[in-house]
């Protein structure tokens, strides 16, 4: 290397970076950029903004979730039960932004619906692997996913791997607890123990039920919005999702409450 080029080399290296700033840390022009309504609507951005944050939403929960399977996996209650309560407040904050999306007519979403063509929320892949880390397995997921998509690879790959409730038997058998071949009675053991284990067992109910909960809240502010009409995407609307409702993640959570 020339004597000219080492120069260049070490100007650049002393060439003081850009300061980071907070636009930069979290990258607010491409966040505020993302937006593109197709419409003149007012209420569109509302639609918008509200699905994009869902989005972000569901990739912290995922994150979450994966570092709460591997506390569990390490045997490590502290940490999992501060996990989990910050997924309960997720959930809550998740629940709660139904409140603003009511707060737009049926009129105001028919004036910009046409727009969405085939888009729909069935569609969010991140959701789909949500549901696959909380223990949902259903080839029908994969459907409306091309083939070789990464999105499609992505669900399969959360399907293929130990579900939320597959940790917590890998804890509850650190903890000592025989969960073969009785899984109720192991249960039962826990609650009779009454430690950290059915503290735990608790906050996953309290998971489960917050799911519950946004599901109801998303299929009642369909039916308002668009009543029992075909979503967008050819989608069942409103009955598809009613019939999601009352399948809980954790079923024998559930089961054993009558023996308590």
């Amino acid at each position: 290397m020339g004597h000219g080029a080492q120069a260049g080399d070490e100007q650049a290296a002393s060439r003081p970076t850009p300061a980071l700033t907070y636009t930069s840390y979290l990258a607010l022009d491409d966040v505020l950029s993302a937006q593109h309504p197709r419409s003149d609507e007012h209420d569109e951005l509302l639609f918008i903004v509200i699905h994009q944050v869902y989005e972000l939403w569901f990739k912290q929960l995922l994150h979450e979730l994966a570092h709460l399977q591997r506390r569990l996996e390490a045997d490590d209650a502290p940490a999992a039960l501060h996990t989990l309560r910050r997924v309960l407040a997720i959930l809550k904050t998740v629940v709660a932004q139904v409140d603003v999306l009511e707060t737009m007519t049926p009129r105001q979403f028919t004036a910009f619906r046409g727009r969405l063509d085939a888009a729909s929320g069935f569609q969010s892949a991140q959701f789909r692997v949500l549901e696959a880390v909380l223990g949902r397995r259903d080839e029908r997921m994969l459907a409306p996913y091309a083939e070789g998509s990464e999105q499609r690879a992505s669900i399969a790959r959360a399907m293929g791997r130990p579900s939320l409730f597959d940790s917590f038997l890998v804890f509850l058998r650190a903890e000592g607890f025989t969960v073969e071949p009785d899984l109720e009675a192991a249960l039962l053991a826990v609650y009779e123990a009454d430690g950290l284990a059915a503290q735990v067992a608790e906050r996953l109910l309290d998971v489960d039920e917050g799911l519950q909960e946004w599901r109801y809240r998303h299929v009642q502010m369909v039916r308002r919005t668009i009543g029992d009409r075909q979503g967008t995407g050819g989608s069942a609307g409103a009955a598809y999702l009613q019939g999601t409702l009352f399948h809980p993640a954790f079923p024998a959570l559930w089961d054993v409450r009558a023996r308590l």
